[in-house]
């Protein structure tokens, strides 16, 4: 693995080079994307993006959990986690490019 992160300020970069915007204006497009799909997230909606996955919030019931330390149980509250599940085209990407 590399420890390379891709940040906001890459994905503007990049935005930036390819679509020929201003940094700025690549900087304020990539915030809209995130915030749109953000928002969409909060609201309980999923988001589908072709060919890379989808995003979606599921809701967890509360259940019986128990700490590895001591071995006592303790009661998990119910809570909304985010998911991806990414597309089929994504998996081979990946999986082809861990192939040397």
């Amino acid at each position: 693995m590399s420890g390379k992160t891709l940040t906001r300020m890459d994905l503007s970069e990049s935005v930036f080079r390819e679509v020929g915007l201003s940094r700025n204006e690549s900087a304020d497009l990539v915030e809209s994307v995130l915030d749109n799909i953000s928002n969409a997230l909060v609201s309980g909606e999923n988001v589908k993006i072709s060919s890379f996955g989808t995003f979606s919030i599921r809701d967890k019931t509360e259940r019986i959990g128990r700490n590895p330390k001591t071995g006592e149980e303790v009661p998990i509250r119910p809570r909304r986690v985010l998911t991806f599940r990414p597309s089929h085209l994504m998996k081979d990407r990946v999986a082809n490019g861990n192939k040397s």
